[in-house]
């Protein structure tokens, strides 16, 4: 069975202190639990929450919140991935949020993907559908929104030039843009619908590369994940963990998650 991965998305939010806070008490709680914990503050705080993570602790790892492709140049504002190979071990590329306020597309996530592994940091890929796909579709040309919605393709082309014994490196999370709790739809994804849409996601793999390398790639559930309904993702057979927004940043609410996690049979 693939280890469970929690990963903890603060997006733009704490202070210093704030930070601080969280990542002492998510280390001095998680580290006999048999699940791997993935911190992801704004990049301001990486450095310090790095020095505070100790080597020892093997199931807890640091993670940017995003990245650009090249080493350097005259990009005000962006980090490279030369700026953080030392510090994390992960960053989420292709999130809703990237695509949606900065206009990423596939070719860019894909070139993001790229550098990170040649640098050697995993790929947190995102994807996930604008709206709620329904079983079968009236015939006829797609709109933009369901284009947009297409995961299989969102998938294939940011593992573009991807090759297999790197595409097993990478880590993929699921996030109907439509069950974010910011998205105001007030719908959510039920455990069953996220399940079979990862199922759909390992199938494409599977075709991209093979059966075996499919089964050994964790795939996450993210949207509006808390402690009163992790049970309803983590317990599906395809749902290798959850990524976490706003949960994240209520300490005792994450430790729960992670416990509910790291006690999946």
């Amino acid at each position: 069975m693939r280890r469970p991965l929690v990963i903890a998305n603060w997006k733009m939010n704490t202070d210093l202190a704030d930070a601080m806070i969280i990542a002492n008490a998510v280390k001095n709680i998680i580290g006999d639990l048999d699940v791997e914990v993935v911190l992801c503050p704004p990049s301001v705080w990486l450095y310090p929450v790095h020095e505070i993570i100790p080597q020892a602790l093997k199931n807890l790892s640091l993670g940017a919140q995003n990245m650009w492709f090249t080493e350097f140049g005259a990009l005000t504002g962006e980090i490279s991935p030369l700026m953080i190979k030392k510090m994390v071990k992960y960053v989420i590329l292709g999130h809703s949020e990237r695509r949606k306020n900065f206009h990423e597309t596939n070719e860019l996530v894909n070139d993001k993907v790229i550098a990170a592994l040649e640098h050697g940091i995993i790929p947190i890929i995102c994807v996930g559908e604008i709206k709620k796909q329904i079983s079968a579709r009236p015939k006829g040309r797609p709109t933009k929104i369901e284009e947009n919605s297409d995961i299989t393709k969102q998938l294939r082309l940011a593992l573009s030039g991807v090759n297999s014994e790197d595409a097993e490196k990478v880590v993929i999370a699921y996030e109907p843009v439509w069950a974010i709790s910011t998205s105001g739809s007030g719908e959510v994804a039920s455990g069953a619908y996220a399940n079979e849409k990862i199922e759909i996601l390992r199938e494409e793999l599977a075709r991209i590369y093979s059966r075996s390398l499919s089964e050994r790639v964790k795939i996450l559930y993210g949207g509006s994940v808390d402690d009163d309904n992790i049970k309803e993702y983590i317990y599906q057979p395809e749902i290798d963990g959850v990524l976490v927004g706003g949960a994240s940043l209520k300490v005792r609410e994450f430790v729960k998650i992670c416990r509910e996690a790291g006690g999946r049979e």
